[in-house]
């Protein structure tokens, strides 16, 4: 049995996502643990990882939203350029 010293220990502990709760205030700490989990992109994540997509499907999404930001993006300039002229 192999002994591990305190550093090692420390290093082998999972880590996760975790919120505090201050004063009983549970509902914030659930805003903010809600918050933590979007910006890491779990449940993104997850879902991407619940059915098989093959590599030609997730080219053509990539491909698909970058053509849709690139639209948004003409389109506020169009807006922009047409307000300007008025």
């Amino acid at each position: 049995m192999k002994r591990h010293n305190k550093t090692q220990q420390e290093s082998l502990q999972i880590k996760g996502i975790s919120v505090e709760v201050r004063n009983g205030d549970v509902n914030f700490a659930l805003r903010k643990f809600k918050r933590k989990v979007q910006e890491a992109g779990l449940m993104q994540e997850l879902r991407d990882r619940e059915f098989y997509t093959k590599p030609s499907e997730k080219r053509k999404r990539a491909k698909a939203a970058a053509r849709s930001r690139w639209l948004k993006k003409e389109s506020k300039l169009d807006e922009n350029t047409s307000q300007s002229n008025s």
